[in-house]
């Protein structure tokens, strides 16, 4: 069995009001986490569920103290986290391996840091490489294993030095799904079974079903800064069945939770935003072949114009960091109303999809001048000019008055791709110029 859990006695870990912000080149501060409280307790894992830049990796490394908070507390067995944390280990999303290192020479790398006895350091290695399944690979160089065998020696290393805290930071997704699952099944057995020398986890994750398989409790992070928008509790045993109604419904319960906007309207009550309200905003890179497959999906049978987010995640085998924005997306041109974890198509959208080629890029373009205000900025600028071009760092410089010069760019290839479907305006990269020499 995992460690028990004692929720009266001293936790492991405890965050509270963490904050945690990086320069820009204008000198101005880029707030990435903001009154971030966990606490991980013996025998629990803990997951943290958002979107990509939700600042959960983040939040990782300053557990593992290879960075400083700006604000708040870390406390780790009741001591301040001021450095590296001896007792503390992380599994990173790639491999993070030596490749001129064995299997074994990998595994013993923490161990020969901290100087123990040769033959401690033989008798524990050898037995991390067996825990984790990989006894006969000792003599292994990473180019020779599949990539979940080099998860399991990050596994291994991360192991093999007994830590009390194990933090894995998406160690599954950049496998193929029957890998991943094989691995995930692994360490839940070991897990349960109380053969692993840990006694807490923290996962960071943007799969939900994951999440639920695996976890006691789940942080769900919103973005923008990262902060915990909520805690959900899984007391569903061990092992885990998919297809169990209460699993689905708790799947079911955080996509409702991802997909709020507002929730009360008493004092802190959360506003999730979406992308498009101001010329300031965000834009996620979707292309125009993705928000045209969503909305025929959904609009096809057996959802019929409205689908559960939950299902057609499943249907398309897309993640949540594939699913939600172009969700979201469609939400913001007004084709489709996105609640309560289901994604209901708009008379807009439902006309999209039963119309030809042209009208479609007719109704896209209505939608996107009037819902998409940088879109429609672009072209009254392109519009009043005499000679209807305009340079792109006219409106990188206004972009970055409002974001990072990362996310402007990301911001403004999303446009140029929705603007050339539109047939609103065209681009060239060469000359980096936008133009209206192509639209109808």
């Amino acid at each position: 069995m995992p460690p028990s859990t004692d929720m009266n006695a001293a936790p492991l870990l405890r965050v509270k009001g963490i904050a945690k912000s990086f320069p820009k080149p204008d000198g101005q501060e880029l707030l990435v986490l903001e009154g971030v409280n966990l606490q991980l307790a013996a025998g629990q894992i803990v997951g943290l569920l958002g979107r990509s830049g939700s600042g959960k990796s983040t939040l990782l490394r300053l557990i593992a103290g290879l960075t400083e908070p700006s604000h708040g507390e870390l406390n780790y067995l009741g001591s301040p986290v001021d450095g590296p944390a001896a007792g503390i280990s992380m599994v990173f999303q790639s491999f993070a391996l030596f490749p001129w290192l064995t299997v074994y020479e990998n595994v013993a790398l923490g161990l020969e840091a901290q100087r123990l006895p040769r033959a401690e350091i033989r008798t524990r290695t050898l037995a991390a490489i067996d825990l984790i399944g990989l006894d006969g690979f000792e003599s292994a160089y990473p180019r020779e294993l599949s990539g979940g065998m080099r998860q399991r020696v990050g596994f291994a290393r991360a192991l093999v030095v007994h830590p009390n805290i194990l933090l894995m930071d998406e160690p599954f997704s950049a496998l193929d799904v029957l890998t991943a699952e094989t691995l995930r099944t692994d360490f839940l057995d070991l897990w349960s079974e109380g053969r692993m020398p840990i006694k807490g986890v923290i996962l960071v994750t943007h799969n939900i079903e994951e999440a639920v398989l695996m976890c006691d409790r789940v942080l769900v992070f919103g973005s923008n800064p990262g902060r915990v928008l909520s805690e959900i509790e899984v007391t569903l045993p061990q092992p885990r069945d998919r297809l169990d109604p209460s699993f689905r419904e708790l799947v079911e319960k955080i996509y409702v939770e991802m997909t709020a906007r507002t929730v009360g309207a008493q004092a802190g009550a959360r506003t999730e935003f979406f992308p498009g309200q101001g010329i300031g905003s965000v834009l996620p890179h979707v292309s125009s072949n993705e928000l045209s497959g969503l909305l025929e999906a959904v609009a096809a049978a057996p959802y019929n114009g409205s689908a559960d987010l939950p299902k057609i995640a499943t249907g398309l085998q897309m993640e949540i960091d594939e699913l939600f924005p172009v969700a979201e997306t469609l939400q913001m041109l007004r084709f489709a109303e996105l609640e309560g974890g289901d994604l209901k198509l708009t008379e807009a959208g439902l006309a999209f999809c039963n119309a030809a080629q042209d009208e479609r890029k007719r109704i896209f373009a209505r939608q996107l001048l009037t819902y998409v205000p940088l879109a429609a900025h672009i072209r009254r600028v392109l519009d009043e000019r005499t000679s209807h071009v305009a340079r792109k760092s006219r409106f990188i410089d206004e972009l970055e008055d409002f974001m990072t010069e990362e996310t402007a760019e990301q911001t403004l290839r999303a446009i140029v791709g929705w603007g050339r479907y539109a047939e609103v305006f065209a681009y060239e990269d060469e000359s980096a110029r936008f133009t209206l020499e192509n639209p109808a």
